[in-house]
């Protein structure tokens, strides 16, 4: 038997409608901040990501599916969405003049990843992206959105942390004593550690290797090297933060996995996820768009918020509303009564009413079971007497009440 891929999963129709509602609750959030949805290709040149993420990055070193056509170009599926959306941005020149736009998406996504709770190879993100503003209201206005969202949900068992890790300037001042710093114990650092210690000595602030974490326990910490302009920007976003009631946690160690990220960076976090207990995150990313060659800065800030590890949290804390079934099911008599039950459907189903009919010919007895197991809030029974009549009987399956309702009544009628 041919089975799915390691790393992915088949959504079956008992979950679907989970999914469904978390789009819905989605869609209704970023329609109250002003936002339009963007749509990318599944896959884009390679260089735009080891371009845009950074090639000592670990998305690019070790988890893209990257692949030569038959032209010979090389092409990578979709790690992530921010830099394919730069791209797109710039190619369709949807920032200019000064003006900000406000972006949305929602979709699948690729990495070669050890597959694990909510974590796949085949996974699906929601993220927004403010274009154009570089005031720290931009900022907390994408937090407030991701934290909205939750709140809608119906998510409280969750943690905001931030951090300011400062523009290029304040950046390259502390990267340089932070190698100082970890020069000192660089033999006691993880490979990985050592490898980055030279390239990007920031990224090992964001290691997971506990014995890393002991020495950087005591490093120089970034907020300490922000300059007057980063130092005022952070402040402000928290005040706006503090003014709404959001709830955070500073965490000067807090990076980020992805080299293009500048001043504020945040991530949401949940003790129900285990270990990986990072669901979301984001920040601003200023210089990104110049990464790309849009010939200049354009500042930007957003955030990506991981879909399967979302359901999780919502399954744990019972928020996922069960399948509410069809609105009604046709039990038939006798199949030569095909064609009354037919115009039944197609009345009802002009209304905007949902409505399964049994298609293998069962009895009664059976067809009522499976009315049941459907959920079906009303059954209507065709038999003969009803086809003589013209009239249609109407059973509520929650009550067990029956009446007789005339065809010509159908159309109008308030169930």
């Amino acid at each position: 038997m041919i089975q799915n891929v390691r790393g992915t999963k088949d959504i079956l129709p008992q979950d679907a409608f989970g999914w469904r509602f978390l789009e819905t609750k989605i869609q209704n959030t970023v329609r109250l901040f002003g936002y339009g949805e963007i749509r990318t290709p599944l896959f884009e040149k390679t260089e735009v990501f080891s371009r845009g993420i950074g090639e000592v990055s670990d998305i690019v070193n070790k988890e893209m599916y990257s692949f030569e056509d038959r032209s010979g170009n090389s092409l990578t599926l979709r790690p992530e969405m921010t830099a394919a959306l730069v791209r797109a941005s710039i190619q369709n020149n949807l920032v200019h003049n000064n003006n900000v736009e406000r972006l949305w998406y929602y979709g699948p996504f690729f990495r070669y990843e050890r597959p694990q709770k909510g974590r796949q190879r085949m996974f699906h993100q929601f993220g927004v992206e403010c274009l154009g503003s570089e005031n720290p209201e931009s900022d907390a206005e994408v937090i407030v959105l991701a934290d909205y969202l939750l709140k809608e949900i119906g998510i409280a068992n969750y943690e905001l942390v931030i951090n300011s890790i400062g523009d290029d300037e304040c950046r390259k001042e502390y990267s340089n004593e932070l190698r100082n710093y970890l020069n000192r114990c660089k033999e006691d650092l993880s490979a990985d550690s050592q490898s980055r210690l030279d390239k990007n000595p920031l990224r090992i602030l964001d290691s997971k290797d506990t014995n890393d974490q002991a020495l950087i326990a005591d490093a120089p910490k970034i907020t300490d090297y922000l300059n007057e302009a980063s130092r005022a920007s952070y402040q402000e976003i928290k005040n706006i933060l503090d003014s709404v009631g959001i709830v955070y946690r500073e965490d000067h160690n807090l990076v980020r996995g992805l080299d293009y990220y500048s001043d504020i960076v945040f991530e949401f976090k949940s003790t129900v996820l285990g270990a990986q207990d990072s669901f979301g995150g984001g920040g601003r990313y200023d210089s990104l768009f110049e990464q790309l060659g849009a010939g200049g800065r354009v500042p930007a800030v957003g955030f990506a918020i991981g879909i399967e590890r979302l359901l999780i949290m919502m399954a744990e804390n019972n928020l996922l509303p069960p399948d509410p079934g069809p609105d009604f099911f046709i039990v038939l008599g006798e199949h030569e009564e095909n064609e009354y039950r037919a115009k039944i459907a197609s009345i009802l189903r002009g209304r905007g009413y949902s409505v399964i009919i049994d298609l293998q010919r069962r009895s009664f007895k059976s067809q009522f079971k499976e009315a049941n197991r459907t959920n079906a809030s009303y059954a209507i029974v065709v038999g003969s007497d009803e086809i003589e009549n013209n009239i249609v009987t109407v059973k509520n399956m929650d009550d067990g009440n029956q009446f007789i309702l005339p065809l010509s009544e159908l159309s109008t009628y308030d169930f």
